[in-house]
């Protein structure tokens, strides 16, 4: 009978655990190229929050957060997810949900790596589903595919997850999530958003569309409003009901036949909710601090009180901030950012 090898010795158990802990760790910077983030503190809940198991990602009790995740926003996404927790009352409680195409589900390891508490799942989008319905609009980063994921958000997340909160990167948040979580719906309501009256509705889609009755008739009876689909409340449970993701993509179909609409992903979710919609107060999305589609100049808050920042827009803050031209929002900003810089590195 052949000789079985001795067991490992302790100090090569340790050696071989250590091998893999800085294999882990090159992972999580190799997928963020050359960018490098510091851990994030670990933040606890206040005594009043309710106990959730830590591994229910299902938890009807949580705050459900739904982001995307691609390289070029990888920063912005970080400097959000600090500031969720931070001014979070129940951080602990909070569930977030990933979503990326296949090229880049990579980078989730780099958002457990700085945040390694964190409750999080991670979903692939397909996009070649989306591709193809993609029409091009004034700004390339706008035709992104992933762009589009929010609108199969009740397909991609598991069919327990109720509600949830869907966020852009490219925002701040200095204000309790569950506030905004708690944003009432009515019986039949499947999104809630801030809409904004005085922005025109109609620059939104092309002379095409409004020429058309069968088309315009749309919005009769609506009291359509321009929303941004940055910062929204959905109802999945509704959406799926209303099938609302087929919806969406029927008026994309038509995009690609008759030139409806200039704008990206925004105008399909215009045709479907505008005008049916909850209301949520404009603190949750002080849009367009990233300046125009354009030439992202800087702009200053709304009048008002503010929960939530949002550089929707060409400008990003970590881009002008390194750039060495940041607006002064961009300080705003600053604070949350993650970055590891070569400074930083090298102390």
């Amino acid at each position: 009978m052949p000789k079985l090898p001795p067991p490992p010795s302790q100090h090569l158990l340790s050696l071989l655990l250590l091998i893999l802990c800085i294999a882990t760790t090159n992972v999580a910077a190799s997928v963020s190229g050359s960018q490098k983030f510091k851990e994030a503190p670990r933040f606890y809940n206040s005594p009043n929050c309710p106990l959730l198991s830590s591994y229910d990602i299902c938890s009807p009790e949580a705050v459900h957060v739904a982001m995307t995740l691609d390289f070029s926003y990888l920063r912005g996404t970080m400097a959000a997810i600090l500031s969720i927790l931070q001014h979070s009352s129940c951080p602990e409680n909070l569930r977030f949900h990933f979503v990326s195409s296949p090229s880049s589900a990579s980078l989730h390891a780099a958002i457990t790596s700085s945040f390694p508490y964190l409750r999080s799942q991670i979903y692939t989008f397909h996009t070649s589903s989306v591709s193809g319905l993609i029409s091009t609009s004034i700004r390339s980063a706008l035709d992104s595919p992933l762009n589009y994921a929010r609108n199969y958000l009740a397909n991609l997340l598991p069919p327990c997850v109720q509600r949830v909160i869907y966020l852009d990167s490219d925002i701040i948040l200095v204000d309790d999530i569950s506030v905004l979580a708690a944003t009432p719906l009515g019986e039949t309501t499947v999104l809630a958003a801030p809409e904004y009256c005085n922005a025109n509705f109609t620059s939104y889609f092309t002379p095409t569309f409004w020429s058309n009755p069968s088309l315009s008739l749309i919005f009769a009876g609506r009291s359509a409003c321009y929303f941004n689909t940055g910062v929204m409340v959905i109802d999945l449970e509704r959406w799926r009901q209303g099938d609302y993701t087929t919806k969406i993509v029927e008026w994309m179909e038509l995009q690609k036949r008759i030139r409806i609409y200039v704008l990206g992903s925004l105008p399909p979710f215009l045709l479907v909710f505008a005008g049916n919609i909850a209301p949520v107060d404009h603190r949750w999305n002080q849009h367009g601090l990233g300046g125009d589609n354009f030439q992202g100049l800087c702009r200053d808050l709304h009048p008002g009180p503010v929960s939530l920042l949002h550089w929707s827009g060409k400008g990003k803050p970590w881009a002008r901030l390194d750039a060495n031209r940041p607006c002064p929002l961009d300080a705003l900003w600053a604070p949350y950012d993650l970055l590891q810089t070569p400074f930083a590195l090298e102390s």
